[in-house]
């Protein structure tokens, strides 16, 4: 009989365990990473960022989003060679962001009006 499950004698013993070994390394080198990428480096506490500090930066966010579409579409209409596809993914991802962005703003001044209409 075989020690495990198909591998005999001590050689398949010592192979299974050196593949135990170097799951248990990688296993290890990637808890390494996560935690180290988690972390920001060289600082212990970041103080949270305000709510307009929160929006401006979004909404930054989907105004690069909008030039960069932007700047594809114009180069593609130039004649350049880019490729379709990336001038529509980045027009479509741009679209999106618009649109949570416009969301966003309704349910912020339906909140407003809602906060207005309370009695004192």
């Amino acid at each position: 009989m075989s020690a495990v499950g198909g591998v005999g004698g001590a050689t398949g013993i010592d192979r299974v365990m050196a593949l135990r070994a170097q799951i248990l390394e990688r296993n290890q080198a990637l808890q390494r990473a996560n935690t180290s990428a988690g972390a920001p480096s060289g600082a212990t506490e970041t103080k949270p960022a305000s709510f307009a500090a929160t929006m401006e930066d979004a909404l930054k966010s989907v105004n690069e989003g909008q030039a960069k579409a932007g700047e594809l579409s114009a180069a593609y209409e130039r004649g350049e060679t880019i490729d379709i596809a990336k001038v529509m993914l980045a027009r479509q991802q741009a679209s999106v962001g618009f649109e949570a962005t416009l969301q966003v703003r309704n349910k912020l001044l339906s909140a407003y009006k809602d906060i207005m209409s309370m009695p004192v």
